[in-house]
């Protein structure tokens, strides 16, 4: 059985080395709300593939958009409402025309889809 899209996978000392990042960064992060890592009943961070994209995302705004952690936020919400927009354009007869300009706009803000990575990835290697 496949492994959910959502389902948490990786301790903190992981998923800091898969972003690059220091896990006091993560922990940071955490304590801001930009990132809800599920927790074990041992109370250790899990981060899923979901909470890596965000993390990377994150990243990405700080280092290469100079946003401070306010305007990361923002850019968090305004790319998951864009998220569900494309999705409904998606089931639409006339929104294939705007989701170029939805992916445009989100690759702006530093959103990678990692599951379409993936798939892409394992197309190529068939």
């Amino acid at each position: 059985m496949a492994a959910r899209y959502s389902e948490p996978l990786f301790v903190i000392s992981v998923a800091a080395r898969l972003v690059e990042m220091h896990p006091q960064t993560l922990r940071k992060y955490e304590r801001e709300g930009l990132i809800a890592p599920s927790r074990t009943s041992g109370n250790l961070r899990l981060y899923s593939d979901e909470d890596i994209e965000r993390l990377r995302q994150v990243k990405y705004l700080v280092e290469t958009r100079g946003l401070n952690l306010a305007g990361v936020q923002l850019a968090l919400e305004l790319t998951l409402s864009l998220r569900k927009l494309r999705t409904e354009l998606e089931n639409s007869p006339n929104g294939r025309s705007w989701k170029e300009d939805i992916d445009r706009i989100l690759i702006e803000l530093g959103f990678v889809d990692e599951q379409q990575v993936r798939e892409s990835n394992r197309r190529a290697r068939s």
